[in-house]
């Protein structure tokens, strides 16, 4: 029985993930008392106990606390028997190995098990341990660490997901495959970097020391302070100062650090080291001292670029893109349940007399006992607004409580003072809370989540007010009542609400981090407890901090350090442990949470459409309107221009009346109107038909019906006054008319518009033209409505050429009705020569594209993209960037003692580019104006920014003043001055659009501050109340109290960076005297709100918060360090990737990415996918030569491929190991390197054969590679000959260069270099805006900082003498490498420093400009502008990341049309005829396959296509691939609006010109018939030909009868008798092929469906064939067409005598005379071509038959 409903449950639970045959049994069932639920309960206490046990037991835990010995000991023993028990009942209920589940194949059941054992070992272990057979500190406490990892056995219950098993496994199978592809590509720049330090650098180990030291018996004495590195080359690296030399001290690990280039390991870990940003700089300024510097930088700035900036966030991409597709499947489990709870319960069943109806119950309704009034104070803003002040003054009171830190009579007294006001706030909220209560009632109070919130607050700030209780740990609720304030502000609710609202999966993810983070400590704790002088993990709480400082990857490599230092021989292996856990930490856990906020910002697909309409309506009215700058014009009366004539009118044509002025006179009467309706009704048979009439009319000029008209007839003045009415309409439209009431050409203008080639597409099923919303159908095929916006894509696109045509009309009007108005400095007309020169001189620029004059086609030039370049912009702007560059790099050359005033060479610069932009503004004037003209100089901020740093150049340069004082108004003209270079920005249009899209989301960006700021406040606020005045300490720690910090002492001197690793036994550090001095810490403090929200900005940035957090643990106690912890959690983990969400958002948002539907965004990837696709440049197989074709196959087989691959790489880690010349090793390296080169030369040749040169030299990677092996075959012929240190360097160069080709070679760094490489090209504007801003910040800070004496970080390698200097230091600031330091360096005063009458004869700093400086730099470069290139790598991995189940076209499908261009391309051209891109189309398989028989149709449509693209010339391989990409997919779902209705457009006129050829086609064979029967002699047939035609009534009652068109003579048609004695008319041809047949029938049937029933279903979206843009026909629905038209087109047959041989719809007909049946349509088919194609047909018809009456005797 128990098997019975084991197995039931089993199966019920079929779709949940399986954790565990005993999670998933019913209570009801009588089952074992290991699965009762209560037992299972019982069971995950005891594990989360066992995991405290754990955590708890460690020697030093056991020295503080000796009792918890015996306490963990008998809580192990009891929960190991409980457990031990519950396995062996399972084992015995289930089985061991055989059974229906047995125990050791499940996998939970196993992980139980080993739970088990881990607890007997630990038991056992401990026992010996109290027994003293084992020491305390014993190595074997490592068998506990798989201990901690019980947890999962009480929170795996909550694991489960609503989701078949193998989807799960699915997605998690894809997602490991994308983070494990990311790592190899990590791993591949993380080798290729450490084989580069080897060869670049080698070991560090030259050091300056004293002159008598002895290699061997080197003393901390003996280094330089700091210590410093050297060069043993004295020309190259830094020189060691007199009395010190540089020598070699032959240190090993474990005096000078794990961290170098001596080998290929230590290299890679070093790498890693820098590459995590943490201590980068130090190890690039040991690298400088010790090797020339441009190596050091060269090495490590590309190094944080494409590791820190580019592969780190490719794999936030990876994260991001994975969990959006694991957010698809998991959005039900998250959202419906919300959805149900909602719709429930804001409905209920009432009666209202007629019957019981779902009322919606109004949850705001007041239901407490407080009367009518109380009510209506409670919901008044009044309240509310009073009851925010009242929080604002609390926060403001509760964060001042230091102010009187030098009256300690005043500080009691206004501590007194806040704690009356504390107790007072908390009574007023109290009664708040209370009044809330009384008028909504407690249930009604209580339901709303703010009140729950404002409860909990009254409750713990009127605890805190108690006195024993003030200022504790309760201060916390009376700080976070300021977050009510929030309210005040709509825009910032709403925002908190949309990325804080769905706080499942932001709590799921903390809750996820935070046990990660608990477990990997202990796990950690029990791996290094045994170690006695390690202090990070002897504790619990010390494990905890020491992994949440690897969690926040900031000094994490100190922990590690300090791990692999102490444990000797291990520490390879304790690195990679902990390294593994700082990759999981930055990659994973991160990345997570910036998914987790780009996911709330995420926008629904509704909404995106709804945005989309809006942002197309924003652009119609920006463009409609005019600036205010030029609106300010038609505040003026009109003067129009007069013109004085001496010519007569005759000598002249008379010029065109102004428009703006006609419309001043134009108006309608109702005369004119009634008798446009009566002449319409008359003419349209009664029917009346509407007319858009303007409601406002003219006064002057009217225009009577009853005034003269010249003789003509009716019809001639009803269409005059049609012409006049529909153009003055027109006129009046174009300025105040409604665009949907437009009248255009071709619509008649009191009725319908007539059926043209435009218009016929509003009909056509499905089209988006129509105003029609699309319909949702169900599965049995019912319709519903959809809940799509309703858009008419026609009218929005029609509105916005007509607000460009209102602006351009606007414009002229003003132009001509204004004399000033677009006439520069009130006196350029536009007919001005001189205004004609200028612009001729503003406007000329390089002709980028060159057009075909025939066809207007492009024309492609090799290099195109440097021909681009140089169309970028104007000449005149070209000259002027190369004058800023220029008089950029000329102030990279000044320095505070080399400065512009007193240097004529920088001088020159100066006068160059003040001349040069003063011309150019002044040209620039003259051609457009300065202000007042449609395009002046001034019209944005750009034209502003430009007029001020002209501004400030001329100021400067006509005063440069000799004396400037520091903080002076000549500094600020110093500064000013450095904004020079943002004029890239402006003469650049592409940098112009980055500061564009930045400026663009700066909305959130603000609010995203505002946020941070808030939380800055709280925190700041709670810190001044607790930890104000405390941090306060003497510098010699061995005084405690302030009244014994006095004298002096001797303080230890830090040479390196760890000391006890160098120093020797018994030797003492080197120490100097200084004062004794009772101070706060040097960077921070929290005396007052300023000193704390500057200290929690610099922890915000995550720079200096372990030096906070100790000296708060060592000043007020280890329990405050929770305050820090909590600090950096929420500010790193979410306030920083909010910052990077919103960044990445708004960078997507103004891209018009973020708007795209799924469908659109696939599109979107798939035309980027395309773009990058090329033709395969392998040359076919030479079959013709066999010798070759062998060659070729064994070229191209895989096994050598990968053998080829194989040497690369082998070679490539040939360089592990620095090759020095004369060395035996290097020598023997370098002879295996030649041989494997000879290797590459071999195959290159073998290649060069079989594919011969011109074949070979087709492709790139064959281009490369044969460079490469040119300069191998170089190199071995240098090797032989020099062998000394140029030709080692050179065949370094060479295998690194060959290393590359391994890319190609694997898939997946393909594809991710791919995304490097395009993110790269595509982020260049980003990068040069952003070293754009670092000069100017640069050239600021040699003015600010440039004399300011060194610090603690403002040292000999980061400063700001000169402008490289500043870039490099600024560089570091972008990583954050102790940029506070640096700062705090910068703010140095007197008495520290000295002031000078000048600022460069001063050492002193700047407060305010060093806080302004440094925090807005560190804000917009590090927090906004690096942002971006995480956007740009998620845009571009986008295009890379696809699968063959949500991908449009696969990889698959490319490589298969590349195979298929390959075949058929047999010049390697890139581009071939039409004719020969058939084949193409019919050999291809797949998606993009064309199967002719079925869809010949289609196959007409994808040529005509293909004709229409280059005007029948040769299509390119991009020309097919896109063509076929549009017929793949849905353009109805995947393309925006302006692409769709251009594709539409495209479809349309294609499938007109297929129509115009297959009638000419079908009537040509019609006219060969007629000519044949012509010819024959008049016999029996002639005459039952004549009888037949007689019968009938006239030629019309024929041509409705058999269907044709109305203009075929059909006196030339012909009956035929058929062997079987059956009669046919022969315009039907016979001998068509049977599928050109099938089309044709299909083709005009199909328009005629249209055309009668013009509400079909949106998925028959066509007129004469299917496309492959219909995506939702079937197979089924195709046949089942096919079959109905095919009847169709039968029953078009006039068939004589007996019925057709099929008999499919033979019906009987009338009978003629002499017996013929006649078979006509079921009913008259109507026009299936526009009236223009119809004409033209005509026509061509006609001209065809006088041809044949002409050329063919009678």
């Amino acid at each position: 029985m128990l098997k019975h409903k084991r197995k039931q449950s089993v199966h019920a639970d079929m779709l949940l993930a399986d954790y565990g045959a005993d999670e998933n049994i019913s209570d009801s069932a009588k089952i074992q008392w290991v699965n009762q639920q209560w037992v299972r309960g019982t069971l995950r206490v005891l594990a989360f106990v066992s995991f405290i046990s754990v955590s708890l037991n460690t020697p030093r835990t056991f020295e503080v606390t000796p009792a918890l010995m015996y306490v963990t000991f008998i809580i192990d023993v009891i929960i190991l028997f409980l457990f031990t028990a519950e396995m062996i009942a399972k084992m015995h209920g289930r089985g061991v190995f055989k059974g229906e589940v047995p125990y050791l194949k499940d996998g939970w059941c196993i992980f139980d098990a080993v739970m088990v054992f881990s607890l007997w070992v630990s038991v056992i272990l401990q026992m010996f341990q109290m027994s003293g057979m084992v020491e305390e500190y014993t190595p074997l406490s490592i068998l506990r660490a798989p201990r901690p990892l019980i947890m999962m056995r009480g929170i795996r219950v909550y694991l489960k997901v609503q989701l078949p098993k193998a989807r799960v496994n699915s997605i998690f199978r894809r997602s490991s495959q994308q983070v494990w592809s990311v790592t190899i590509f990590l791993v591949f720049f993380l080798t290729l970097y450490g084989i580069l330090g080897v060869q670049m650098f080698g070991p560090l180990d030259y050091h300056c020391v004293t002159n008598d030291t002895e290699i061997g018996q080197v003393k901390m004495k003996n280094l330089a302070v700091p210590d410093t590195y050297c060069s043993k080359d004295p020309f190259i690296g830094y020189p060691c100062t007199k009395n010190m030399k540089c020598m070699n001290l032959q240190l090993g690990k474990e005096h000078k650090g794990f961290n170098g280039f001596d080998e290929f390991g230590t290299s890679v870990f070093t790498v890693y080291e820098c590459a995590s940003q943490e201590g980068w700089v130090f190890m690039m300024y040991k690298v400088m001292d010790s090797f020339p510097p441009w190596r050091g930088h060269f090495f490590f700035v590309t190094m944080i670029f494409f590791l820190a900036w580019l592969v780190k966030n490719v794999f936030i991409a990876v994260i991001i893109e994975v969990f959006a597709e694991i957010r698809v499947q998991f959005q039900q489990m998250w959202t419906n349940s919300a959805k149900a709870a909602s719709t429930h319960g804001s409905q209920v069943l009432n009666d209202d007399g007629t019957g019981w109806k779902l009322m919606t119950v109004d949850e705001n309704k007041p239901a407490g006992l407080a009367p009518q009034c109380c009510q209506i104070i409670l919901q008044s803003r009044i309240f509310h607004l009073a009851i925010l002040l009242l929080v604002f003054a609390d926060a403001v009171i509760a964060s001042t409580s230091s102010t009187f830190t030098h009256d300690v009579v005043k500080q009691q007294e206004y501590k007194a003072f806040q704690y009356i006001a504390q107790v007072v706030f908390t009574l007023l909220f109290d009664l708040e809370v209370l009044f809330k209560i009384w008028c909504l009632s407690f249930h009604g109070y209580i339901r709303r989540s703010l009140h729950k919130y404002e409860l909990l607050l009254a409750v713990g700030t009127t605890l805190h007010i108690i006195p024993d209780l003030y200022h504790t740990e309760l201060t916390y609720f009376q700080v976070l009542r300021c977050t009510r304030l929030i309210k005040g502000s709509p825009t910032l609710e709403d925002f908190v609400y949309k990325v804080f609202g769905p706080g499942k999966k932001l709590g799921i993810l903390i809750f996820f981090t935070m046990s990660s983070l608990i477990v990997v400590s202990v796990i950690s704790l029990q791996l290094f407890c045994f170690i006695p002088n390690l202090a990070s993990f002897k504790t619990f709480p010390a494990a905890f901090m020491s992994m949440f400082q690897i969690l926040t990857q900031k000094g994490w490599v100190v922990v590690m350090y300090d791990s692999m230092f102490a444990t000797g021989s291990f520490a390879p292996i304790v690195a990679i442990y902990f390294i593994s856990y700082h990759l999981f930490a930055t990659v994973i856990v991160l990345s997570l949470f910036v998914a987790v906020i780009l996911d709330n910002l995420e926008l629904d697909e509704e909404v995106k459409r709804l945005k989309q309409l809006k942002i197309s309506e924003d652009v119609m009215v920006t463009k409609e309107k005019l600036p205010l700058r030029l609106r300010i014009f038609e505040k003026f009366p009109d003067q129009p221009q007069m013109v004085r004539m001496y010519k007569l009118p005759s000598d002249f044509s008379v010029p065109k009346i102004r428009d703006s002025f006609m419309r001043q006179f134009i108006t309608v009467d109702n005369n004119v109107e009634k008798l446009l309706k009566s002449s319409s009704k008359a003419a349209n048979g009664g029917i009346p038909m509407q007319m858009y009439i303007p409601p406002c009319q003219m006064k002057l000029l009217t225009w009577h019906a009853a005034l003269p008209l010249r003789s003509a007839n009716m019809n001639q003045k009803k269409q005059g006054v049609t012409v006049i009415v529909r153009d003055s309409s027109n006129q009046r439209l174009l300025t105040m008319g409604d665009a949907s009431q437009f009248v255009k050409e071709g619509q008649g203008l009191l009725g319908p518009m007539e059926y043209g080639s435009r218009d016929r597409r509003a009909l056509r099923a499905g089209s988006v033209r129509g105003s029609k919303a699309f319909e949702a159908i169900k599965e049995n095929g019912d319709s519903l409505p959809s809940k799509s916006v309703e858009i008419d894509i026609k009218h929005i696109q029609e509105k916005k050429q007509q607000a460009e045509q209102k602006r351009n009309a606007r414009e002229e009007e003003l132009r001509e009705n204004h004399p000033y108005f677009d006439t520069p400095l009130l006196a350029m007309g536009q007919q001005n020569r001189l205004r004609k020169f200028c612009k001729l001189i503003v406007y000329a620029r390089y002709k980028a594209v060159i057009k075909d004059p025939l066809t207007g086609m492009e024309k492609k030039r090799r290099y195109q993209e440097l021909h681009n370049i140089l169309g970028l912009v104007s000449y005149l702007d070209w000259v002027m960037i190369f004058v800023t560059v220029l008089t950029c790099t000329s102030m990279m050359y000044e320095t505070p003692q080399q400065r512009v005033m007193n240097t004529w060479q920088l001088q020159i610069a100066e006068y160059v580019f003040v001349i040069c932009m003063s011309v150019e503004m002044i040209v620039k004037t003259l051609a457009d104006g300065l202000f007042f003209t449609p395009n002046a100089l001034i019209r944005d901020f750009g034209g502003v920014l430009e007029v001020f740093i002209l501004l400030v150049s001329v100021v400067f340069l006509c005063w440069m003043p000799q004396e400037v004082p520091a903080a002076s108004g000549a500094q600020v003209l110093l500064i000013l001055r450095c904004l020079r270079p943002l004029r890239i920005f402006i003469l650049v249009p592409h940098m112009r659009r980055v500061v564009f899209e930045l400026c663009r989301g700066f909305r959130e960006i603000i609010l995203v501050s505002v946020l941070l700021t808030s939380l800055m406040f709280i925190f700041a606020s709670y810190g001044v109340q607790i930890l104000g005045e405390k941090l306060a300490r003497c510098n010699d720690l061995t005084k405690l109290r302030r009244e014994d910090c006095v004298g002096t002492f001797r303080q230890n001197i830090s040479i390196v960076r760890f000391p006890s690793r160098i120093i020797q036994d018994n030797e003492t550090y080197p120490s100097m005297v200084v004062p004794r001095v009772w101070a706060n810490p040097r960077n921070f403090n929290f005396d007052n709100l300023g000193s704390a929200m500057l200290a929690l900005f610099e922890v915000l940035s995550l720079e200096g918060w372990l030096e906070v957090r100790d000296i708060i643990i060592t000043q007020t106690g280890i329990w405050n360090s929770i305050y820090v912890h909590t600090f950096v959690f929420i500010g790193c983990m979410i306030g920083l990737t909010l910052f990077v969400g919103v960044v990445i958002a708004n960078f997507f948002e103004n891209k018009g990415t973020a708007l795209l539907t799924v469908d659109q965004r696939r599109w979107q990837d798939l035309k980027g996918r395309l773009q990058l696709a090329q033709p395969l440049h392998i040359p076919p197989r030479p079959d013709a030569f066999p010798v070759r074709a062998r060659l070729y196959d064994i070229t191209q087989h895989k096994y050598v491929k990968r053998s080829i691959a194989f040497l690369v790489i082998f070679n490539f880690f040939l360089l592990s190991v620095k090759w020095y010349p004369g060395e035996r090793v290097a020598y023997v390296l370098a002879s295996i390197s030649v041989a494997f080169t000879s290797i590459f030369v071999v195959e290159v040749v073998l290649k060069i054969l079989c594919m011969t040169i011109r074949g070979y030299w087709q492709s790139r990677r064959n281009r490369y590679e044969l460079l490469v092996t040119i300069m191998g075959v170089i190199w071995i012929i240098l090797q032989f000959t020099l062998h000394d240190n140029y030709s080692y360097a050179f065949g370094v160069c060479i295998i690194i260069m060959r290393f590359f080709t391994i890319t190609g070679k694997h898939p997946t760094l393909k594809m991710l270099m791919l995304t490097i490489v395009v993110s790269v090209f595509k982020s260049f504007f980003i990068i040069a805006g952003l070293f754009i801003m670092m000069s100017c910040y640069a050239f600021a800070g040699v003015v600010l900082f440039g004399t300011v004496k060194y610090g603690e970080m403002l040292v000999r390698h980061a400063n700001f003498k000169s402008a490289p200097a500043a870039i490099s230091t600024l560089m570091r600031i972008i990583t954050g490498e102790d940029w506070n330091k640096i700062m705090h360096d910068c703010m140095i005063q007197p008495p520290y420093c000295t002031m000078g009458p000048n600022y460069w004869e001063s050492d002193c700093g700047n407060f305010g400009a060093a806080l302004l400086f440094f925090c807005s730099f560190y804000i917009i470069i590090a927090y906004i502008v690096l942002n971006l290139l995480v956007g740009i790598i998620m845009e571009n991995f986008s295009l890379f990341y696809s699968n063959d189940e949500d991908a449009l076209l696969s990889y698959a499908d490319l490589k298969n049309f590349q195979i298929t261009w390959n075949m058929v391309d047999v010049s390697r051209r890139g581009v071939m005829p039409v004719r020969r891109a058939k084949f193409v189309l019919r050999l291809l398989k797949g998606r993009m396959e064309v199967d002719i028989e079925k869809d010949h149709l289609l196959f007409k449509h994808m040529v005509c296509e293909l004709e229409k693209m280059r005007y029948g010339g040769d299509v390119s391989f991009h020309d097919v691939l896109s063509m076929l990409s549009y017929r793949s997919v849905d353009i109805r779902k995947s393309l925006q609006f302006d692409e769709l209705m251009a594709r539409e457009e495209l479809e349309y006129n294609i499938e007109e010109e297929v129509a115009k050829m297959t009638i000419r086609q079908w009537l040509d064979k019609c006219l060969k018939r007629i000519r044949a029967v012509s010819t024959m002699k008049k016999g029996k047939a002639a005459k039952e030909h004549t009888q037949f035609l007689s019968s009938l009534a006239n030629e019309r009652e024929a041509t409705r009868k058999l269907g044709l068109p109305a203009f075929i003579d059909f006196s030339k048609a012909c009956i035929e008798i058929k062997e079987d004695g059956r009669q046919e008319l022969v315009i039907h041809e016979e001998k068509l092929d049977k599928k050109e047949k099938k089309t044709e029938r299909s083709s005009s049937q199909q328009v005629g469906a249209n055309l009668d029933n013009p509400k079909m279903s949106p998925s028959t979206r066509r007129l004469l064939s299917p496309t492959l843009s219909d995506g939702a026909i079937t197979a089924m629905a195709e046949t089942e067409t096919a079959t109905n038209l095919r009847a169709k087109r039968m029953s078009k047959r006039l068939q004589i005598g007996t019925g057709s041989k099929s008999g499919q719809g033979s019906q009987g007909g009338p009978s003629s005379p002499t017996g013929a049946t006649l078979q006509p349509s079921n009913k008259a088919t109507n026009p299936y071509v526009s009236t223009t194609v119809t004409q033209e047909v005509k026509g061509w018809w006609n001209e065809q038959l006088r041809y044949d009456s002409d050329s063919e005797p009678e």
